[in-house]
Order: structure tokens, then C-alpha cells, then sequence
């Protein structure tokens, strides 16, 4: 590993500033937050993230990221 390579990264996770592991995934935002993705979407720089991309979509530096709970109704 590179002695000079970050070890956090910073992120503004819904609306908030927030310092996170470098390399981490979406899937490991998750874990890091203590919260299952089941019934959530999830927005990176205003594009969501398709579920099958969770495992592999890597967060970077200044990355904009909203966590959205589905509501159903009628």
C-alpha cells in the first residue's frame, strides 16, 4: 500500500459533511452506516446508482451522495 495514498475521503452524505474510508464502495457506505440498501436509492452527483453497481461503485473525493428512503402511496 502507498504510504502517501488518503486514508478517508471527504463526501457530503445528504446535505452533511463527512469523512468516509478511501476506496470505499457504495455497498461499504452501507455497511459503514449500519443499514441494509433494501428499500433505498441511493444518488451519487445527482445520478442514481443502480443496485447491481453497489458492490463496485467506488466513492471519491467531494463526491455528492443522497441516501433516499422508497415511500409508497397512493
Amino acid at each position: 500500500m502507498d504510504p502517501s495514498a488518503p486514508t478517508a475521503i471527504a463526501i457530503t452524505l445528504n446535505g452533511e459533511p463527512r469523512e468516509v474510508p478511501a476506496g470505499i464502495t457504495v455497498r461499504g457506505l452501507f455497511d459503514l452506516l449500519g443499514i441494509s440498501p433494501e428499500g433505498l436509492l441511493i444518488e451519487r452527483n445527482k445520478v442514481v446508482v443502480h443496485r447491481g453497481d453497489f458492490q463496485t461503485e467506488c466513492l471519491q473525493p467531494g463526491d455528492q451522495v443522497e441516501i433516499l428512503r422508497f415511500i409508497g402511496g397512493g
